[in-house]
């Protein structure tokens, strides 16, 4: 009987070994992709959180700004429009129309998916005598889902928001949210 050659063996190995199969490369593609399913639907959700953060946070210096405009500008009161409280980027010179008080990214009233507005209200001569701070997400469902405000009493509020909401500028509105620090 005939030996077999041991180099015939082994080239029949390296032949099949050279690349995966069809099979093999479609169940690793699989994979990937219930992995992608898993991950984006998270990802997505804690990009949203991030900006609700960062709302409420630019939320918190607005109102801030607004009792510090108050101390520095008594004859006007609470400042009047969100501009007000902002100012040039650079050197800023502070006046009642541009008090240096906030970022001029949030003074622009858009930031990480949010839009804002201050509204001074309840005019007494040339004062504003009360204000409203409003975010509500620019894209409802994609940078956002929860609508905040915040009034002279300075408790931040918040409730879900909806598609085609816009900031809320007036007290009673933002005294229906509920408290959120």
């Amino acid at each position: 009987m005939g030996r077999r050659n041991p180099s015939v063996r082994h080239n029949r190995c390296a032949e099949r070994a050279k690349g995966f199969s069809l099979i093999e490369l479609l169940i690793v593609v699989a994979i990937i992709l219930v992995i992608a399913a898993i991950a984006v639907p998270s990802m997505l959700r804690a990009h949203i959180s991030a900006n609700e953060a960062s709302a409420v946070s630019s939320v918190r210096t607005i109102t801030r700004a607004e009792v510090t405009y108050f101390s520095v500008y008594p004859s006007d009161g609470y400042a009047a429009t969100l501009a007000d409280l902002g100012g040039p980027d650079g050197t800023c010179q502070p006046t009642d129309t541009q008090a240096c008080l906030i970022d001029s990214s949030v003074a622009s009233g858009k930031k990480s998916g949010y839009q804002f507005q201050a509204t001074g209200l309840l005019p007494s001569g040339s004062m504003n005598t009360a204000f409203v701070v409003g975010a509500s997400p620019l894209n409802y469902n994609q940078s956002g889902v929860r609508d905040f405000c915040s009034t002279t009493d300075l408790v931040i509020r918040g409730q879900q928001g909806s598609s085609g909401d816009s900031p809320v500028t007036t007290v009673s509105p933002c005294d229906a949210f509920a408290p959120i620090d």
